[in-house]
This record gives C-alpha cells, structure tokens and sequence, in this order.
C-alpha cells in the first residue's frame, strides 16, 4: 500500500473526485469538506490531513482531516486493514495527531482496532450513525405552517438551537464556534426555519457540504416542549424538496442509531438507508 498525502484539497480533489464520486452518497462529508476547502482556506493554522491509498496501482482508501476535527475516513475494500494501517504509518511523526475517526463501520472499526493493538485499551465509541439517501420526497399530511430562511433576528434563537443540536448529539463545542457556525448559515442563506400558523418558528435545519450531484441536511432540530407535532417532519420534507427543485440530483443526511423516532421520520419522507457510520474517541 502507497500513501499519497497532499498539500491542498484542490490537489487532493484532482486525484480524489472520480474515486470518491462512484460512492457519492457515502462520500457527501468528505468530498463536502474538501470542496470547502478548495474554496477558501482553513481558519485554523494546522493545515489539513489530506490523503489517498494506492493498492495495486488502484485508489483503495481516503482520509481527511481538518485539526482539530476528527478524521474521515473510506475505504471501498471489505478488508480495509491494510489501507488504515498503512495511513497509520504514515501519520508517525508527522505534526497530526488524529484525536477521533468517523467513517463506514468497517473502515472506521479497523481504526479503532489498530488503535487498541498500539495502545493497549480500547478507544471510546462515539456515535453510532446512519447515511440516509433521498431523490424523491414522498407524499405527505404535513402540519400547516410554512419554512422559511433564517434572518439576522433569529440569531440568538439558532444559538440556542444549535447548542441544542450539538447537546443531543454530544459535540463538543464552545459558544464562540457555535456563534460563528450560526452566523455563518444565516449570511450565507444556509439556515431555514419552519413557522407554525402562528408564525412561530418551531424547528430548525440546514443545507450543507453540496457536491456535485447532492447535498446534505442537517442542523435538524425542534426544542423537546414542541416535539411530536410533525413540524421536523415538515421541516426536512419541504426542504429536501426545495433542494431537489433547485437541481441537486439527492439529499443526504446522518441520523443517530440510538434515537428510532428521528430515524422512522426520514424514512417517512423518502430517505432510505445506505450505510452505518462508526465514531470513535482517541
């Protein structure tokens, strides 16, 4: 196995994309980083992670990583051993340190593995996830109310929500990074809202990482005294069907195992599932 490790996600994207993109969906949170990345410059001084596996004279593995983010991880391979063992040795004296790995369980249990052979206990398990796909949203009684884009006057409201969110789903993270994210969706009309009849906003979700054929929701979130009334289900299904109108071939999302409720709503709207994601803490 040959590790091909590159300075810049422009760089990597050259080699990557075709790679990448015949498993686009599983894919959407690499490619959507990476993209991100070829656009403008990471905030943070430690410049990112970004590397390919070559088996064979085949692409057989990726990883990416943007400190101090855990590291994505694919490989396409069954037996994907060799690939992160081999992205293991190359990160050996680097200045990377990789403090968690999110990716296909397989890939990400492999990791995890080798992890626990150098260490000599196990690492944490994070979340256990699930990819969801979508191309076509399915018809629905949805509760009466509208979505609508967040504006500069929802702000301390999608920080709260956004707390929220990350509590649920156990991110770690300070009230000047989600101040910024918040900031960030609404200026770039990321953010939407979905209003009752009253016109209250009552949940929350987000557009995110587009690729070149899909794009994903996420940020799904309704305050726990407003939960059971549909307005979520609302919410995503009129916003994935907005994406699709706009032209993305597919929606993706992640979705926490453990909670079945969220899981059975975006069945109900039309995602079905592709794939489980592992996390673990280093």
């Amino acid at each position: 196995m040959r590790v091909i490790t590159f300075r810049n996600a422009t760089e990597f994207l050259k080699t990557a994309l075709p790679y990448l993109e015949a498993y686009e969906v599983l894919n959407g949170l690499m490619l959507g980083i990476a993209f991100r990345l070829s656009q403008s410059p990471p905030r943070r001084r430690t410049r990112p992670f970004l590397a390919l596996v070559e088996g064979d004279g085949k692409l057989v593995g990726a990883a990416l990583m943007t400190p101090p983010r855990k590291m994505v991880l694919y490989s396409h391979l069954d037996d994907c051993q060799p690939v992160v063992e081999a992205l293991g040795k190359a990160l050996v004296g680097t200045c990377w340190t990789v403090p968690a790995v999110l990716g296909p369980a397989n890939v990400a249990d492999s990791w995890a593995k080798m992890w626990e052979r150098g260490n000599n206990r196990p690492p944490k398990p994070g979340m256990m996830q699930r990819v969801f796909e979508l191309r076509q949203v399915q018809p629905l009684k949805l509760p009466s109310g509208k979505l609508r884009l967040a504006a500069a006057d929802d702000f301390e409201r999608t920080v709260a929500w956004i707390q929220g969110f990350h509590k649920d789903a156990n991110i770690q993270d300070d009230l000047e990074a989600v101040e910024l994210l918040a900031r960030g969706k609404i200026q770039n009309g990321d953010l939407f809202l979905w209003e009752n009849e009253a016109g209250e906003p009552v949940t929350m979700a987000a557009k995110a990482r587009p690729t070149r054929h899909g794009i994903t929701v996420t940020l799904v979130y309704t305050p726990a005294e407003l939960r059971g009334r549909g307005y979520a289900t609302a919410c995503v299904a009129t916003l994935s069907q907005q994406l699709l109108d706009e032209g993305y071939q597919f929606c993706t999302l992640f979705t926490d195992l453990s909670n079945p409720v969220s899981n059975h709503i975006y069945e109900k709207i039309g995602y079905t599932a592709v794939a489980d994601f592992h996390e673990y803490f280093f």
